[in-house]
């Protein structure tokens, strides 16, 4: 009877465990959603850098996944996810956690759910809505990050690649599904994303929890 008793209260103790989990999970993404209706500018939260696996880890369960949950990503990991594919890691540079050639800087990112589409803007670690456009076209993921890139430049592809690992790596580290593609229709996205002149998408990543 002892053992039965004390079984019972772990089932709970760790049912309890992913209820408050899930109750988090819920909370962020309120949070999120809130955040856009009620302003054209959302301030993101500073990145947890004290957060994922290790980086071997990380990569030993790296895995392209095309099937995730409809449950809406929280601010906590769209926050997380912006800074480490492409956000300032040192300020006093404005240098960022991607390399670029030349550091010209010439990648962007933008993201599209349900709510319409947004702007990373890594210098003030907002994001600001540019349309109410939901861009995603299969809507496998609750959110797209389209990595747009400013330059023709030969090595501009590799520039994009690297925030392209970022994000594989970030969601690899935090439990999080996503697959990075470049199929995509690139002038319903350009102009759902109202990119200015000479801004193309070049990848983008579905991102969402497993199913």
């Amino acid at each position: 009877m002892k053992k039965i008793f004390l079984a019972l209260v772990a089932a709970v103790a760790v049912s309890g465990a992913f209820a408050q989990k899930g109750v988090a999970q819920n909370q962020g993404a309120a949070a999120f959603t809130a955040a856009i209706t009620t302003a054209g500018v959302i301030k993101l939260q500073p990145a947890n850098l004290q957060r994922g696996e290790v980086i071997m880890q990380a990569l030993a369960k790296r895995q392209s996944t095309r099937a995730f949950s409809d449950k809406e990503l929280s601010l906590t990991d769209i926050s997380d996810l912006l800074w480490a594919a492409d956000g300032i890691n040192r300020p006093e540079k404005g240098l960022r956690t991607a390399p670029s050639s030349r550091n010209r800087q010439d990648i962007f990112l933008y993201i599209s759910c349900a709510a319409g589409s947004f702007a990373y803007n890594h210098k003030e670690n907002t994001l600001e809505k540019v349309s109410d456009t939901d861009c995603r076209s299969d809507k496998i993921a609750p959110l797209i990050i389209y990595i747009v890139a400013n330059s023709d430049d030969p090595s501009t592809g590799i520039d994009a690649g690297l925030v392209s690992q970022n994000i594989s790596l970030f969601c690899s580290g935090v439990g999080l599904a996503t697959v990075c593609r470049t199929s995509m229709d690139k002038k319903a996205v350009a102009e759902g994303l109202k990119l200015p002149d000479g801004y193309r998408p070049v990848i983008n990543h579905p991102v969402g929890y497993f199913k």
